[in-house]
């Protein structure tokens, strides 16, 4: 069986680049198929294709391989485009459309779901998709509380299934080959990792709606429990709702501090802080569009993230990124590439992905489209090969809960004590309230 650093070595970079016969970190379409040459067949639904969804539609269509059989969403309009998406990288594919998910994870000849539908969503499914038998792409955040993140822990491990999150930077090479650096010593110990975000987001401000014909308002809310329709809430500006969404933090903060925490060789916090709020705008939003949070690790490590959801001036000349820093230097990364300095602040090593830049831009269906296809690869691998993802359901967990539990912080308007065995929180009633939800009587997850 080939390890993760071989695959990511010899992966393709998309889609497109293997129908051109190239990609823009150098690898062959010969190199490709080498790698994902098996015959066996994986038929994959893709759940939730608006936007996000139908961009990876068409990423899992053009892996060798795999198949999209059964392509689902509430919104019955989305369904005909994401087909018609998935037929122009594949002319020959020919999904079935299904309105309903359940329904999916009772047919047998699907081996396979992503989902990309709001966060409320994406924990619970994960657990009806491997107690169907299914293995699982599921779009970051793993969970929308904690305690949902446990739960699709236990469930990939008593089912024995391959659970994929997706933070695809744990699939590109040249941020592989960056913190491989950082393992080595290239800097010396690593003590602290600054990562961000940045953007220009406007106010959303909601009204008292009639559900749209087109729409299924009793599924799309599935696990939550019922709330009137508004308008203005689907389909993307949910994230900023606690009953739905996890905010900035876990919608785009989790990216960067999975790779921070990778780099930093750390698991669970100590402690955890965090500061800010809704600066912007007075209008609907209920998470910040400002924040801070910082973890205290073990061993005198450290980790900070900051997000200006609504102010787009770049860090470092980057709209997000991270920067580790060691005892004898710095090494910082958009995800493309990375640059070393000494402690001076000069650059002594700098390594760059052939092509132009996966990060660049704001494309918020697939803003690094060259990830995506080396991601969606290597969860079809660790299908055929029985064997962990690059970003696994454990790894997710504990990348998430870090950010989530820097939400709670926030919410509750203190820092918190954590046991670093496990990520629980530690003598807080108040925090502890927020590890879990309520849910829809039926809907409860359970393992």
């Amino acid at each position: 069986m080939q390890n993760r650093r071989d695959f990511i070595k010899n992966a393709a970079i998309s889609s497109i680049g293997i129908a051109t016969g190239g990609s823009a970190l150098g690898f062959s379409a010969k190199s490709y198929r080498r790698i994902i040459g098996a015959n066996e067949l994986i038929r994959v639904a893709t759940i939730g294709v608006n936007s996000r969804g139908n961009s990876m539609g068409g990423t899992f269509a053009g892996q060798k391989g795999a198949e999209i059989g059964t392509v689902c969403d509430v919104d019955e309009r989305a369904i005909p485009k994401a087909i018609e998406f998935i037929k122009k990288i594949k002319p020959t594919a020919d999904p079935k459309s299904e309105r309903d998910c359940r329904k999916i994870l009772e047919d047998k000849t699907i081996d396979a779901i992503y989902i990309a539908t709001p966060d409320h969503w994406h924990a619970p499914l994960t657990i009806m998709g491997c107690q169907a038998g299914k293995h699982v792409y599921v779009e970051k955040p793993l969970s929308h509380n904690p305690r949902e993140g446990e739960l699709a822990v236990q469930a990939a491990r008593k089912y024995n299934k391959v659970v994929q999150m997706g933070a695809q930077r744990r699939s590109a090479p040249i941020l592989t080959q960056g913190i491989n650096e950082l393992h080595k010593g290239i800097i010396g110990r690593v003590y602290m990792a600054k990562a961000w975000y940045t953007n220009k987001r406007k106010a959303t401000n909601l009204k008292p709606g009639t559900v749209p014909s087109w729409l299924d308002y009793e599924l799309w809310q599935g696990p939550a429990p019922r709330m009137a329709y508004k308008e203005g809430l689907i389909h993307y500006d949910w994230h900023w709702f606690w009953h739905w969404g996890t905010g900035e933090a876990l919608n785009n903060g989790t990216h960067e501090v999975d790779v921070a925490r990778w780099g930093l060789g750390v698991d669970y916090p100590i402690r955890v802080s965090s500061m800010g709020g809704r600066y912007e705008f007075k209008d609907d939003w209920e998470t910040p569009d400002t924040q801070v949070i910082i973890m205290d690790f073990p061993n005198r490590v450290s980790l900070m993230w900051e997000s200006r959801s609504s102010n787009g001036r770049k860090i470092e000349g980057l709209d997000r990124g991270i920067i580790f820093y060691g005892e004898n230097g710095s090494l910082d990364t958009g995800g493309d590439s990375y640059k070393v300095y000494d402690l001076d602040g000069k650059l002594v090593k700098e390594i760059k992905a052939a092509g132009e830049g996966e990060m660049a831009g704001r494309n918020t269906a697939s803003p690094s489209l060259g990830m995506d296809s080396l991601h969606a690869a290597d969860f079809l691998d660790a299908i055929k090969n029985n064997r962990r993802p690059n970003c696994d359901v454990e790894i997710g967990y504990k990348s998430v809960l870090s950010m989530q539990l820097g939400n709670i912080a926030w919410r509750v308007g203190h820092s918190l004590e954590i046991d670093p065995s496990n990520g629980h929180i530690v003598g807080d009633k108040e925090a502890q309230k927020l590890w879990s939800r309520d849910y829809e009587k039926g809907w409860e997850p359970k393992v």
